[in-house]
């Protein structure tokens, strides 16, 4: 654009201006060109004709819109040239192909593609296209053979007896390669095949035991296929125009038939019915029948001698008949043993083909279901409690367990028996765990009391249960109390017990020394030890006075054919004073214990009382929480007794156990703690204490046993020959 203008010279303004437009007439003096010098790209080999492959473009400077800047794309050259593929392009520059790729045949093709304007002198430039195949699956697998005996022996696992050999013509070790396994006729799951990654065989493998006497043999057809889809292309026909034809065959896979032989072995026998269950009764008949198993052997024309035994029973309840299989009861059963779960015990038979090398087994598992009875009695949890003293009502939890099941057990009925039913009861009395209360009037001490357990069904047990109560102020635990008692008394005691003993062997040798020569001694037998204390235990008796403390003091011994011997316990006490040495196999009589017991209390405190008891209780050693309240055993042995110490020591027990104003003795009465382990007291079991009550009467009438102890306090009731006749 132009522009001119006319001034006014005296002023310079412009006076007139004119514009010219000047058109510059473009040539072609710039060829095209392309964005990119080289275009690559990769192509599955089973790319489908007609389908984009890439696209190029060119651009012109010359004048838009004009034959300088129309461009043409041209294909000029394609290296290398096959007859199954023909590349084209189109007029925005997008490549397409005719036919099918063949990656065997040509993996990597160069095209040359032309950019021409339109100019009255035609310029032009170049691009070329690397198009890269990506091998497809176009070949199938192919087996060519296979190795291996094809034999398997039954019953086991884990061999491969067979290898498949299989060619592919496809480029490894792409997925077009690499060849898939799979098996047909193998309905029972025994067989696996799996791809060596290597070399493409298949491995055949066994997962599943084989039994010959089901199938000798296994026939089996091995298929393969690739990893990658098979594609199939062929030119059928090449057209000027348009695409070509083409056909698509379908996949034909390769396959082998194989046999496989199954190699026979010994088998072992086995249960047909190798978990059977049984209902028993507890406490059943021993040699009962329970039931009865049987083996088979599955080897075919070779019979074998099978014996059955007992594999696993714990208890060792059961037998079994070693040739039939019959199993019976050996033992009692007991549904409440450790061996009895959830009321089933399991028994194990082993069935053996004894003419067998090894000896071939099998097992059976029977399952014994046992019928509860209620052969238990309800149990304490705990026999020795504590209760704190207070002004009021108080008590503690009181817990029983059974170890029959329902409805042969809880919840159970509690009951006090005895005399001490006004000061104890429980609230409630039904349940598994119960209130015993204890009433306000009862004192601090330790009480033993017995109770009656019963079950659902009535069945009872009376159990000692042991109550220690105190002041909680002082000490928040009773039996703890106890402990530290002993523990600090216990050095004491030791002194106190050996100076005693010196004592005692000092009164006998003065008592032995002042004495004159010994009278004949008296004999008794059958001694009624259920109803009295034995008394013809006193040493030989004197012709002179004895002291009042020597009477106080004296001792009394068992004897045996005038020899002390010693049967069980020994067992020192101490009554009012009177030192006794007894010799026993059991334990004091039950009812006259009781009775010089109850006399007792009225005249100690119920804190002496409590300890003398207690001392009883431990140096007798009682196992067990039953007190057995008659002895049915009489002492073994011949008694001797002098008359004039049973006469002195009668008169001193009768004065003694009389309600007198005043103690007897001179001293204050003194707790002592029990000598023993301290450790173990909270775990010794309580002793009953009967509560009958003693009648005085009851010695009016004594029978003839007490004719002996009579005739020794009234000698002239017998005559001479009565008396040397009874070894008086």
């Amino acid at each position: 654009m132009l522009t001119f203008q006319a001034r006014n010279k005296s002023n310079l303004a412009i006076d007139t201006q004119l514009g010219m437009e000047v058109n510059i007439l473009d040539i072609n003096d710039n060829p095209p060109e392309f964005k990119r010098s080289v275009y690559d790209v990769t192509v599955n080999e089973a790319a489908k004709q007609g389908g984009f492959i890439i696209g190029v473009s060119a651009s012109d400077k010359d004048a838009p819109g004009t034959p300088n800047s129309t461009i043409d794309y041209k294909i000029i050259s394609v290296t290398p040239t096959t007859k199954n593929v023909e590349f084209y392009i189109q007029e925005s520059g997008a490549i397409s192909f005719k036919g099918c790729f063949d990656y065997e045949m040509a993996n990597k093709y160069s095209i040359t593609v032309e950019a021409k304007d339109r100019g009255v002198v035609k310029l032009s430039s170049t691009v070329t296209i690397i198009v890269n195949l990506q091998d497809g699956n176009n070949h199938l697998p192919v087996i060519t053979g296979q190795t291996g005996s094809a034999n398997v022996v039954e019953r086991t696992n884990g061999t491969s007896p067979l290898k498949i050999h299989t060619a592919d013509a496809d480029t490894r070790p792409t997925a077009a390669w690499r060849v898939r396994y799979s098996i047909q006729g193998d309905e029972g799951g025994h067989f696996a095949i799996h791809t060596d990654p290597d070399t493409n065989d298949g491995i055949l493998t066994v997962v599943k035991p084989l039994d010959y006497e089901e199938n000798t043999e296994q026939k089996l057809t091995i298929i393969v296929e690739n990893e990658e889809p098979y594609f199939s292309c062929e030119v059928k026909e090449r057209s000027p125009d348009g695409l070509w034809t083409i056909n698509t065959n379908p996949p034909k896979q390769s396959s082998r038939n194989i046999t496989i032989t199954v190699e026979d072995t010994n088998d072992p026998p086995f249960f047909p019915d190798p978990v059977r269950k049984v209902i028993l009764e507890e406490n059943g008949a021993v040699g009962a029948f329970v039931d009865k198993v049987t083996a088979v052997d599955p080897d075919t024309g070779r019979p074998h001698k099978l014996e059955y035994s007992i594999e696993q029973d714990p208890a060792g309840w059961f037998r079994v008949d070693k040739t039939t299989g019959e199993i019976f009861v050996k033992e009692s059963l007991d549904r409440e043993s450790s061996h009895v779960t959830n009321g089933t015990y399991t028994v194990t038979v082993l069935v053996t083909e004894k003419d067998d090398h090894p000896p071939m087994t099998s097992t059976a598992t029977i399952q014994i279901h046992i019928e509860d009875k209620n052969d238990n009695v309800p149990i304490l949890k705990e026999n020795i409690v504590s209760i704190c003293q207070f002004d009021e009502v108080s008590g503690t939890e009181i817990t029983a367990y059974d170890l029959d099941g329902d409805p042969y057990s809880g919840p159970f009925s509690f009951e006090i028996m005895g005399d001490h039913k006004e000061e104890w009861s429980f609230d409630p009395s039904h349940g598994n765990t119960v209130h015993l209360v204890k009433d306000k009037s009862v004192h601090a001490g330790l009480y033993t009391l017995i109770v009656k357990i019963s079950d659902k069904q009535g069945s009872f047990v009376l159990q000692n249960l042991s109550v220690a109560t105190c002041d909680c102020a002082v000490s928040p635990n009773c039996l703890m109390e106890r402990n530290t008692q002993q523990k600090v008394g216990s050095g004491l005691i030791g002194i106190t017990i050996l100076a005693a003993l010196m004592i005692f062997a000092f009164l006998l040798l003065s008592l032995t020394c002042s004495c004159g020569p010994v009278k004949s001694l008296v004999q008794v037998d059958n001694v009624l030890e259920d109803a009295l204390l034995p008394s013809n235990i006193e040493k030989p008796g004197t012709d002179c006075v004895v002291p009042t403390i020597l009477l106080k003091k004296a001792s009394v011994s068992h004897s045996k054919d005038a020899t002390f011997v010693s049967n069980g316990v020994q067992q020192t006490t101490d009554i009012h004073g009177v030192s006794s040495k007894i010799t026993a196999t059991h334990s004091l009589p039950v009812q006259m214990d009781e009775y010089w017991s109850r006399d007792r209390s009225q005249c100690y405190s119920s804190e002496k009382q409590t300890w003398m008891w207690k001392q009883y209780q431990t140096e007798n050693r009682y196992q067990g929480s039953t007190f057995s309240r008659r002895s049915s055993q009489r002492r073994q042995g011949t008694y001797f007794i002098s008359h004039s110490t049973l006469q002195s020591l009668l008169s001193q027990r009768l004065h003694s156990i009389q309600c007198l104003e005043n103690e007897l003795l001179d001293y204050e009465p003194q707790l002592y703690a029990v000598e023993d382990n301290s450790d173990n007291f909270v775990d010794l079991d309580p002793i009953d204490l009967p509560m009958n009550e003693f009648d005085p009467e009851m010695l009016s009438d004594l029978g003839p046993a007490f004719k002996h102890l009579a005739s020794i306090c009234n000698p002239g009731t017998l005559s001479k020959a009565e008396v040397m006749k009874k070894g008086i």
